[in-house]
């Protein structure tokens, strides 16, 4: 079976567990998915186990023709980053600008070294030293809120407005600047770049900013493409070049695509939709990248639940996924509080802002594909190696992030709904 035979059945295995949710499970589309592909996963090891049907050793060799690396990182993730960052409100986001920069930058540099040296000290005191870099390296693709999971979820529960900006903001920033750290970092540990400030600087600096400038080039030159036409058809058309072309443009470029596609999706979803589509063209410009969202969504989630069937876990396994979801909690809750330590010194928030950014800090396919691009043959104490080790604790972390974490947060949410400041504004200046 090839690979378009393989993206055609898990697609449509993707969508029938979407349609058997709304009898069964009865709760979020994505993590409905992912239980779902996680049970089927259990089905195929357990069938296996007691030598009744072994479909293990099939299914794990039809997995990787997908190669979830390069779907996500170097496909899926320029049409999810583009489809999410269409829908930002510019206004409500330039109000949040602080909190999300603090957020984004700050919280992820936080995270990225508080889960990076915790690991380190606890892999010292378990007698299986790691090289500090090399945990960093975990800390950096752990640490950024997956957009795809946020705000697949926290859009379809309605959370309070100022609160949901700062986490979508968040996650569609963080993620890119997230990439851009683990970048710097894997350079230092696998690519024998010198770890002095100018070689730093200069990687930071191609990879974000460039990104950046290549996102603000490709909104405008398809704002002034669509703005020139009167084409429905064509204009649609066009916006599906940005993901596409102009997302493998960025990664020929060596600058960060998923900030080109953030950038670009904000100017075409505040700027173009008001003055380049008309009415009817502003609702079939949603509706289709709405379909296309949650059709690419569906897909991602059943890979990350099908996964499993690729991973041989080891005893020891279990131990570091138990403590890797507790660090990258801890992290979380650093990232999160550090920051607004200084911001309620000006402004007062809603009361479950914090707890809402906390728990739905959502870890997905972004991080799990982060850790399948490290390099295997590191081999760091006896028989483990430190890519299989990344991809099972992440893996952990990722599963309890959408599974636990995405379930329970619909409660939390339910709550701030009703807790409103008298003011009316859940995050004003303070006197």
């Amino acid at each position: 079976m090839d690979v378009y035979y393989t993206f055609c059945f898990l697609a449509a295995v993707s969508v029938f567990l979407g349609f058997l949710n709304q009898y069964v499970l009865r709760t979020q589309t994505t993590i409905a998915i992912t239980a779902g592909s996680l049970a089927l996963s259990l089905i195929v090891i357990g069938l296996g186990k007691l030598e009744i049907v072994e479909l293990r050793d099939w299914a794990a060799q039809l997995l990787p023709l997908l190669n979830l690396e390069d779907l996500l990182l170097k496909g899926m993730l320029g049409f999810l980053l583009f489809a999410g960052s269409l829908h930002i409100d510019l206004l409500m986001l330039r109000n949040q600008k602080v909190e999300i920069t603090l957020l984004a930058i700050f919280g992820t540099l936080i995270s990225t070294f508080a889960v990076g040296y915790m690991m380190y000290y606890f892999f010292g005191f378990i007698g299986m030293p790691v090289e500090l870099v090399y945990c960093l390296l975990f800390g950096a693709l752990i640490s950024p809120t997956d957009p795809i999971a946020v705000l697949a979820i926290i859009k379809s529960m309605k959370a309070p407005e100022q609160i949901s900006i700062q986490v979508e903001g968040e996650s569609l920033f963080n993620d890119g600047f997230g990439i851009v750290v683990f970048a710097v970092i894997y350079a230092l540990a696998f690519d024998g770049t010198e770890p002095t400030l100018p070689a730093i600087s200069h990687l930071f600096m191609v990879e974000a900013l460039g990104g950046i400038a290549l996102g603000l080039a490709i909104g405008a030159l398809f704002h002034w493409l669509i703005c020139s036409t009167n084409d429905h058809s064509l204009e649609l058309l066009l916006t599906l070049v940005i993901p596409t072309a102009g997302f493998a443009t960025a990664n020929i470029l060596g600058v960060s695509g998923a900030l080109a596609m953030v950038v670009s999706g904000i100017i075409i979803g505040n700027y173009t939709r008001e003055r380049g589509f008309s009415r009817v063209s502003q609702h079939e410009l949603d509706h289709f990248w709405t379909i296309t969202e949650e059709f690419l969504n569906g897909i991602l989630f059943l890979l990350v639940g099908l996964f499993l069937i690729t991973i041989n876990l080891q005893p020891i396994d279990f131990v570091l996924i138990a403590v890797a979801i507790v660090v990258v909690l801890l992290a979380r809750t650093l990232a999160v509080k550090i920051p607004f330590l200084i911001l309620k010194r000006h402004r007062k928030y809603h009361p479950y802002t914090e707890r809402i950014l906390v728990w739905g800090g959502l870890r997905g396919g972004l991080a799990l594909a982060l850790a399948m691009s490290i390099p295997a043959g590191h081999v760091i104490a006896g028989d483990h190696d430190l890519r299989h080790l990344w991809i099972v604790m992440t893996y952990g972390v990722v599963l309890f992030s959408i599974v636990v974490q995405g379930s329970t947060i619909a409660p939390l949410i339910h709550r701030s709904r009703a807790a409103v400041f008298p003011e009316g504004d859940p995050a004003i200046p303070a006197d």
